[in-house]
């Protein structure tokens, strides 16, 4: 990422230390009193409207809201805005049934795996399992490089000192207070975010109002918003789909779902959290439109920051960081409070350890390690977009299957597993190669040129279409 050096070093670390260590103690100083497995887990299952929403919000819009819609805005055009900003807030609508039926037909449940053991079997349990686990370790390597590379952009601060600065601190009271803390100081976040959000857009609209607009767009970049632009279809589903699909699988919004006080309180979050979600990653993914409408030469990843920060103005430097390091710190504590009620309620099923096995405290060594990893790859600036499309590619596979079974009591262990598996393997054919080019499929064991341009030219749309189509086409064919 290029560097621009917007603050210094030394008042960015001191923003980014004050606004961790705060969280932190906050944390940690208010789930002193509400200690236990329960409260760990589930929060007591006694979490009311306006906490289930602010967290629900602020667990789902992390630091990677800065980056990703605006950067797909610039080649995916105003489809990937819409498929990007409702395959986010999709999942609350969907939770809204999915949740409320699960509640009532596993009324102790803590972990959407659990519920998967008890309807279809292990062996389809431990599958989705890994891939639950496997997805959130990856969006916790995302949060924490996005944080730290957007600090070194602004600062040029070393990319190590943020990541160990974020990840020290949340995992400090996450570990400790569990579910109910990271939903206590997801209130807090999302009253921040929001203001410096607001703050934000209110800059961008009153100082760019005649280029912050669809005219400026069909002047300068017209194909972004043209019904004949390809990519606006393909580009909008795979989104879409992806998003949807990931999310329906993130173990932190089913703690939420157990954790409401009611179904009255969960209907509501749920769906005002949606009406929340799409404005916000909708007007994240407009601003891209805009940038590159303005400069074509652009790095998709610093679309939106392009136009913010480019008169240079010091407190939206200082306003970013701070926005950035709560996004981050509220999606990281839901993250790793989810991993860790993985481990403690499907461990034993799944390692089968000693029966003493204490799984809290195997749970809180797991998290370090992830952890740490997290940190090596934050620290390293590595990519990990091409791991996160494939955690979203299994993903797709699973999704369809998973939740027919919700409603279907006759659909068996081994179908569900055949239809994923298949999924995956026609999903995998077509899921393009790191430089977007080929696949396995089309390239590797074909030639490119045998395939149509609508085919080898929207590789990953294909690939997530194939593996959320084919489960359902082997459920009739079984």
């Amino acid at each position: 990422m290029d560097q621009a050096n917007f603050l210094s070093q030394n008042l960015s670390l001191l923003l980014i230390l004050t606004v961790s260590i705060a969280f932190a103690l906050i944390g940690l100083i208010y789930s002193k009193k509400y200690q236990g497995l329960n409260n760990y887990l589930t929060a007591n299952r006694d979490v009311g409207a306006l906490s289930l929403t602010t967290s629900l919000v602020a667990s789902a819009l992390g630091a990677w809201i800065l980056f990703g819609p605006a950067s797909a805005a610039t080649w995916g055009g105003i489809g990937s805005v819409i498929g990007y900003s409702l395959g986010t807030a999709f999942p609350m609508i969907a939770l809204i049934y999915l949740g409320i039926k699960l509640r009532s037909i596993f009324p102790k449940g803590k972990t959407l795996t659990g519920f998967i053991k008890s309807r279809f079997g292990k062996d389809l349990f431990k599958l989705i399992l890994i891939l639950t686990i496997f997805y959130m370790f990856i969006f916790l390597c995302a949060e924490v490089t996005a944080v730290a590379m957007l600090v070194q952009y602004i600062s040029g601060t070393s990319l190590w000192i943020t990541a160990i600065i974020v990840i020290t601190t949340t995992l400090t009271y996450t570990l400790y207070g569990g579910l109910r803390a990271s939903i206590f100081t997801d209130n807090i976040q999302f009253f921040i975010i929001i203001l410096l959000l607001l703050i934000a857009i209110n800059y961008l609209l009153s100082f760019n109002s005649d280029q912050f607009s669809f005219e400026l767009i069909k002047q300068n970049a017209p194909h972004l918003l043209s019904t004949k632009y390809i990519p606006n279809y393909t580009a909008g589903l795979t989104f879409f789909i992806a998003v949807a699909a990931t999310n329906l699988f993130h173990q932190g919004n089913w703690q939420r779902v157990f954790a409401a006080k009611n179904n009255k309180i969960l209907k509501k979050s749920l769906l005002v959290s949606f009406f929340i979600i799409i404005p916000i990653v909708f007007f994240m993914g407009f601003s891209g439109l805009v940038a590159i409408s303005q400069n074509s030469k652009i790095n998709p990843d610093l679309a939106f920051f392009s136009i913010l920060l480019k008169d240079q103005i010091e407190i939206l430097s200082i306003i970013i960081i701070v926005l950035a390091v709560s996004l981050t710190v509220s999606t990281v504590d839901t993250l790793v409070n989810a991993i860790s009620s993985l481990v403690i309620v499907d461990g034993r099923e799944a390692l089968k350890l000693r029966p003493k096995t204490n799984y809290l405290k195997l749970s809180r060594y797991f998290i370090v390690i992830l952890s740490l990893i997290s940190f090596i790859i934050a620290s390293k600036g590595f990519s990990i977009l091409y791991l996160f499309l494939l955690a979203d590619l299994f993903c797709c596979a699973a999704v369809f299957t998973v939740f027919y079974g919700f409603y279907n009591k006759g659909f068996k262990e081994k179908n569900a597993f055949v239809s994923i598996l298949l999924g995956l393997i026609f999903g995998l054919l077509l899921f393009p190669t790191p430089n977007f080019s080929s696949s396995i499929l089309v390239g590797i064991l074909f030639p490119i040129h045998i395939f149509p341009a609508l085919i080898s030219q929207s590789l990953l749309f294909w690939s997530f279409f194939v593996a959320t189509l084919v489960p359902i086409l082997a459920w009739k064919l079984r």
